[in-house]
């Protein structure tokens, strides 16, 4: 199973998009696919503890459940070492299944088949 690598460069800037994004993640956690969810940019800051707590978008459930969802299921999110090193990101601030990765983490799922997509 080659898995599905979902891209989010988005938090509280863009908490639909974000939202968006996760409920795709559920969706495909939940139909046995192995998920990862890249964080870059913005989006580094979901995998902080306690600020997807912070984030809901009308008409979606709140982020920190669709996080918690994701997590329970068996998802996993990959942070962009440099992404997270810029906002004062350390492996200490991070939520459960989050791991810190360099780019070439990425890359290897990629290249062994893994589908993508990006919000």
């Amino acid at each position: 199973m080659n898995g599905l690598v979902i891209s989010l460069t988005h938090s509280s800037d863009d908490v639909d998009r974000a939202s968006v994004a996760m409920v795709v993640a559920g969706a495909s956690v939940a139909s046995a696919q192995r998920t990862t969810v890249f964080l870059s940019s913005e989006g580094t800051l979901i995998a902080k503890d306690g600020v997807a707590e912070t984030l809901h978008e009308e008409g979606f459930a709140p982020l920190g459940e669709l996080v918690a969802s994701f997590v329970a299921a068996g998802g996993t999110f990959l942070v962009c070492s440099p992404c997270a090193k810029k906002r004062g990101i350390t492996e200490e601030h991070l939520i459960e299944g989050a791991t810190i990765v360099g780019g070439a983490t990425l890359v290897g799922l990629l290249v062994d088949g893994a589908a993508s997509l990006s919000f």
